[in-house]
């Protein structure tokens, strides 16, 4: 049985995490709050407990979902420019890609005595969020970092427990 609560990731847990994903040393440092606006597509990713019970969220800006994503696929890195430069959006490779990561972030959330945490839905940067996950996006337990994918480029993530 489960009684504790969902711990918040550390910075180093989310370096790790990263540089094991990618196979490179991605720099992780104290960033901003992860916010989407009409011109600043995010992509966010629903985590959840056993009971389907919204347990944990993770926010990432163009820049962190194109460039986490294309890293772990050994897409190019001019690819991933492009779309965060560019387009604006994420082509299906990379998105796909992101599902990888963000799948393999749910280990964050998972600590002896939490309940366990599984990837529910990704929604792509620009996608429509629900109501009620829009509405626990600026929860204030959360760790704010920003990154640099040596090769690809900088970004932002923000891990939410609501």
């Amino acid at each position: 049985m489960t009684t504790g609560t969902v711990p918040l990731p550390t910075l180093k847990g989310v370096r790790d995490m990263l540089t094991g994903l990618v196979g490179k040393p991605v720099g992780v440092t104290p960033g901003e709050p992860v916010t989407p606006a009409p011109d600043r597509p995010v992509a966010v990713a629903v985590y959840v407990d056993p009971y389907m019970n919204v347990n944990a969220l993770c926010l990432m800006d163009l820049g962190a979902a194109a460039y986490t994503g294309s890293a772990l696929a050994l897409l190019p890195p001019g690819g991933a420019q492009d779309a965060v430069e560019e387009d604006g959006e994420l082509t299906g490779m990379q998105v796909e890609a992101l599902h990888e990561v963000v799948n393999v972030f749910a280990a964050l959330f998972n600590a002896e005595g939490a309940p366990h945490s599984k990837l529910d839905k990704l929604y792509a940067p620009g996608a429509d969020v629900p109501g009620d996950i829009a509405g626990m996006l600026a929860a204030f337990n959360r760790v704010d970092v920003a990154i640099d994918v040596p090769t690809y480029g900088k970004g932002a993530i923000s891990l939410v427990l609501p």
